[in-house]
């Protein structure tokens, strides 16, 4: 059985902790994330709490125009990648794509259905929507490492099933 979850965000802080949060529950698994969501529902932010939630203290940039941003200050190591950009699905072979998805990294992926039919399935899928001035994350496994991580956000959130 996939595992799902909803969470609330009423400000850019408390994005930022779930964030941490994340990269707590995901700690030493090798995954791929999808970060669904509009224009400005910050999927970038959340990703710059997971890093910060990793230790990592530098700057974080959005990849909308590099589109992949590698993070191996830790392992397994972090790619970023925003595809909002990604013209055709098989220019990920050219960024690199064969390695970054080869299983052994986390991946975390903007805009992922610009690359359908590319990319693998995703462990985790988040689903960001606006809320008020906040937000609404929803979470939804598709593997079992999606289920224990979605496990581990439940208890180290407090929440019920």
């Amino acid at each position: 059985m996939s595992e799902s979850m909803m969470v609330s965000a009423a400000s850019e802080d408390e994005q930022m902790a779930f964030g941490a949060s994340l990269a707590r529950a995901m700690v030493g698994l090798p995954l791929l994330v999808f970060l669904q969501g509009d224009l400005g529902t910050g999927k970038t932010t959340l990703v710059r709490g997971f890093l910060r939630g990793k230790g990592y203290e530098g700057a974080v940039r959005s990849p909308t125009y590099t589109l992949v941003e590698a993070y191996e200050f830790v392992r397994p190591a972090i790619y970023h990648l925003d595809l909002y950009r990604l013209s055709d699905p098989e220019e990920l072979e050219f960024l690199g794509g064969r390695e970054i998805f080869d299983g052994s990294h986390q991946v975390l992926v903007e805009w992922p259905q610009r690359g359908e039919g590319w990319l693998p399935s995703p462990d985790l899928e988040l689903r960001l929507d606006h809320d008020g001035s906040g937000r609404r994350i929803g979470l939804l496994a598709h593997s079992p490492a999606g289920d224990q991580v979605i496990d581990a956000l439940r208890r180290e959130l407090c929440l019920a099933r």
